[in-house]
């Protein structure tokens, strides 16, 4: 079968089906999801009930993998390939962690709207998230487009963003929120990244607001008054009319493009198990082209 789509919203998400993503994927399967992610910003799949192994030969068929703030902590993981990312409540031991765990305290800023790897050169483009244990309620992920936020502002606001940069750094969320436990050493391992804030997504050619909470300054204006337009920026970009909430089932695999949308995490019941696994693929020239 080819790839099928199934508008969930009126401004970007689709359900993708037709492909079956535990076995190999074609070149020209690649290059059609490729196609639907320049268009929709974000893909849904169901019932794919991936391993570990089958998740990484899918994501690495986009390009080089991210492992994000690991090369930072580098501490011991629960999975056992550093390219997946433990989007998770549980402990190494595999029981669930305390609510005022180290783990608990760094999941809580993926409760804030951000792009995945902002913070960093190369920044990340696609992530998709796999969906193994489910909460008995909440846990769900939200996502905005970042290329309608862009075409619905003012003219004003416009004019006067076209030309401006805004600074990324990986822990200001994380100290945001209180956890601020970090080395000299680990905090000059994550130099902050800068990038437009008025970019050009290079897929859909369409001009992209590309804001996030791990934006802190704008470059040229005081911190004050660089967090106060972040602040509104941001809170423009995810009005609830351009807002798509996924309630997960497991086996879903969300894939989204991190150039195009920022999303977040919603709160559930921190005793109860969540599980779910990462791969996120690096903004690079071979990126979307590493299908044989």
């Amino acid at each position: 079968m080819s790839l099928m789509l199934t508008p969930l919203h009126p401004v970007f998400v689709a359900e993708a089906s037709g492909l079956d993503l535990t076995k190999p994927i074609s070149r020209a399967d690649a290059c059609a999801i490729n196609a639907a992610m320049n268009q929709f910003g974000v893909l849904v799949w169901r019932g794919q009930p991936l391993t570990a192994q089958q998740q990484i030969e899918f994501a690495t068929a986009f390009g080089p993998l991210d492992i994000g703030l690991k090369r930072v902590f580098k501490r011991p993981e629960r999975l056992e390939d550093e390219r997946l990312i433990d989007i998770s409540n549980v402990g190494n031991d595999g029981n669930v962690q305390n609510r005022d765990s180290p783990k608990n305290l760094s999941n809580f800023a993926n409760q804030l709207w951000h792009s995945d790897s902002s913070f960093m050169h190369p920044r990340a483009a696609y992530s998709m998230l796999h969906a193994l244990v489910i909460p008995s309620w909440g846990g769900e992920t939200e996502f905005a487009d970042l290329r309608a936020a862009y075409d619905t502002l003012d003219a004003r606001t416009r004019a006067m963003i076209a030309d401006c940069c805004a600074e990324h750094y990986a822990l200001h969320t994380r100290i945001l929120l209180g956890d601020d436990a970090y080395t000299d050493e680990q905090k000059n391992m994550m130099p902050p990244a800068v990038w437009p804030l008025v970019d050009t997504h290079a897929g859909s050619g369409r001009k992209v607001l590309f804001v996030g909470v791990h934006a802190r300054q704008i470059i040229g204006l005081s911190t004050a008054e660089s967090r106060l337009l972040l602040s509104d920026l941001l809170e423009h970009a995810t009005q609830r009319d351009r807002v798509y909430v996924h309630k997960w089932q497991v086996g879903d695999l969300v894939m989204w493009d991190n150039r195009a949308t920022v999303h977040r995490g919603r709160r559930f019941d921190l005793a109860e198990r969540r599980e779910l696994r990462r791969t996120t693929v690096n903004d690079t020239p071979e990126a979307m082209l590493a299908v044989a």
